[in-house]
């Protein structure tokens, strides 16, 4: 008895998911828990405040922006943002506003701010615990939780633990998840500066280049470095030196706000998934920053497995769910690096590089080669399932706008309470069908008539099938006949087969 009280306790005590890292992926994911019902989330983050000492990261894409407006909170940072109609792929630029979308723009937003709203809205309105000023420093694994050794001495045991700890991740290196790729052939400089007397402003051609910062003198510097290795972080001589090597003067800079540098490293995670131990965002992969993918990204990888990993913590799924995680993401994450490292070779300083640059550029001015590239960069493209007949399953379903009995609303909008969606069309009068009582106690049923037509990006305007089976993350599940027996086989698969209350 005495060990069964014991036992009881431990099992009290275990968290459901510990995050490791508060950053963008981390509290994204933070939410997606949340918001799936899961209670006993716990973050850990070694900064004792959410400020950033830097700007890094500055722009959402437009599928960042559509998972934002699945979960309600798009407008908040729309309304600090700046929009930006065009993009960019190895500095040729690519309008967006034929992409279909709500979101065809790049919207301007720093990673600092991204950070604050994400977290004012997670931990202030969803309130989701974060212990800062710590971080996980070892993992042991047993089969029945997590072990995680915290920076502070204590342990805290969970079912899971996310690493979100960014590309040097000690929760992947305690795990022993191999981290394959390229090592840096090129190393930039970034900076936030004041000068005496106005820079050069616009691109080099090997990449960088300078432009207006906030505040009356202030510039933003990106350049090339003339070595890769360095042994010391970067700071005010080594900007000057690099100006001076590139427009013989340094331009009186003074008073950095900033001084960081990234390289053009590219590495994947071999697993993002080994037993109770999982990886999103930086921690599962690093790529080039061209295109500014990378916050985005994780996001993203952050709302494919939040749903998945809530459902296996409250015991609705089966944990080789997980598994699709991995399945899905892990290719995601390898186009990304693919693009990124095609950018840094097209932006290769020599004597050739340059008519390469011209044809991409030509190419990229024709209209469907610009969409395919735009689709990719925006995430906008993503197909967890390339073999299905429908092109609609596997990727994201547009924000199609819905009459309902209750009025208009649009497929997002059905989406805020990261569940489960069975969508019906053809009629708000529709008698109910067969299979509704095998899968209402796990989703929402919404009998609706779309309105307009729906649009995939690159494929082209597509019929919307009767029944659509929306994943939380917005991607389809199944599209058919409500009569279909395979609606209940892959409702079960993705959704478990016990009723489920709503969270």
């Amino acid at each position: 008895h005495a060990d069964h009280g014991r036992m009881k306790q431990r099992r009290r005590e275990q968290k459901s998911v510990v995050i490791a890292g508060a950053g963008p992926t981390g509290l994204m994911l933070a939410a997606e828990l949340s918001l799936a019902g899961v209670d006993e989330v716990v973050i850990v983050e070694r900064r004792t405040s959410q400020e950033l000492d830097s700007r890094r990261a500055g722009g959402l894409h437009a599928r960042t922006l559509e998972v934002l407006d699945q979960r309600g909170v798009v407008d908040r940072f729309v309304a600090e943002g700046t929009v930006h109609r065009a993009a960019g792929f190895a500095y040729v630029p690519l309008p967006l506003g034929d992409l279909p979308t709500r979101h065809n723009y790049l919207l301007g937003l720093w990673q600092r701010d991204f950070e604050r709203i994400l977290a004012g809205w997670v931990l202030g309105e969803l309130g989701v615990t974060i212990l800062r000023d710590r971080e996980v420093v070892g993992v042991t694994d047993d089969g029945e939780g997590v072990d995680a050794a915290m920076s502070d001495g204590s342990t805290i045991r969970a079912d899971y633990l996310v690493g979100c700890d960014g590309g040097r991740s000690v929760v992947r290196k305690a795990v022993g998840i191999e981290f394959p790729g390229l090592d840096p052939s090129s190393s930039f400089i970034i900076a936030d500066v004041a000068a005496t007397e106005p820079p050069v402003l616009g691109i080099r051609p090997e990449g960088g280049g300078i432009g207006p910062a906030e505040g009356e003198g202030r510039y933003g510097i990106v350049l090339k470095e003339r070595e890769v290795d360095h042994r010391n972080g970067p700071g005010l001589d080594d900007v000057r030196s690099e100006l001076v090597d590139r427009f013989g003067t340094d331009f009186g800079v003074h008073s950095p706000r900033s001084i960081s540098r990234f390289t053009d490293v590219s590495r994947q995670a071999a697993a993002y998934r080994v037993g109770r131990v999982v990886l999103a965002g930086d921690a599962a992969h690093v790529h080039p920053p061209q295109g500014g993918q990378g916050l985005n990204l994780g996001v993203q990888d952050a709302v494919n497995l939040g749903w998945k990993l809530a459902q296996v913590v409250t015991g609705i799924s089966p944990a080789d769910l997980l598994d699709t995680y991995h399945a899905e993401r892990h290719p995601v994450g390898a186009r990304v690096l693919q693009n990124t490292e095609a950018q840094v070779a097209l932006a290769t300083d020599d004597d050739r590089h340059p008519a390469l640059r011209s044809i991409v550029a030509e190419l990229l001015a024709l209209d469907e080669p610009r969409r395919r590239i735009a689709s990719m960069i925006t995430g906008l493209d993503v197909d967890y399932d390339e073999g299905h007949p429908h092109p609609l399953v596997g990727r994201r379903l547009p924000d199609i706008d819905l009459r309902t009995a209750d009025g208009m609303t649009t497929v997002f909008a059905l989406l805020h309470e990261a569940r489960p969606v069975l969508l019906r069309l053809g009629g708000v009068d529709r008698p109910d069908g067969a299979n509704e009582a095998s899968v209402t106690g796990r989703m929402r049923v919404v009998d609706a008539d779309p309105v307009g037509s729906c649009e995939l990006p690159v494929v082209g305007e597509v019929t919307v099938p009767p029944v659509v089976l929306i994943r939380p993350d917005g991607h389809v599940a199944w599209a058919g006949d409500l009569a279909d027996p395979e609606l209940a086989e892959a409702s079960a698969r993705w959704f478990g087969t016990g009723p489920v209350a709503a969270p």
